[in-house]
């Protein structure tokens, strides 16, 4: 499994066609306290820099883009009901959502881990 990132502090967990997305830790310690996520619908064709959810804290809403082109394939049910998972464990059990991925070449120009920590740094 690969674990790439977005300048827009979203993380992609790559396994064969199958990228599942959430929100990085740097992202979630911004945002504050985690009050809502709003998913996309299963079976929605998303664009890559395409809003696709929306995350919304006590300070501040904002939307989770596609990081790549897709169809949505499976969402994370639990954040509907336990929003505040995104700030215990943004990077493992709070993801989004997973994707089929369309265009593997769009994954290129994501960074990997030592690229996003110089880019938060």
């Amino acid at each position: 499994m690969t674990t790439l990132y977005t300048t827009d502090h979203e993380w992609l967990k790559i396994e064969g066609d199958v990228a599942t997305i959430g929100i990085t830790n740097y992202a979630q310690e911004q945002l504050g306290d985690v009050v809502f996520v709003e998913l996309p619908k299963v079976g929605r064709s998303v664009k890559k820099a395409e809003a696709a959810a929306v995350v919304e804290s006590v300070k501040a809403a904002s939307d989770v883009y596609a990081p790549i082109t897709g169809e949505v394939l499976e969402v994370n049910e639990t954040l509907g009901t336990e929003p505040a998972l995104v700030n215990s464990d943004a990077g493992g059990a709070a993801w989004f959502f997973k994707l089929k991925i369309a265009d593997k070449s769009e994954l290129d120009g994501l960074m990997d881990e030592a690229a996003y920590k110089a880019h938060t740094a």
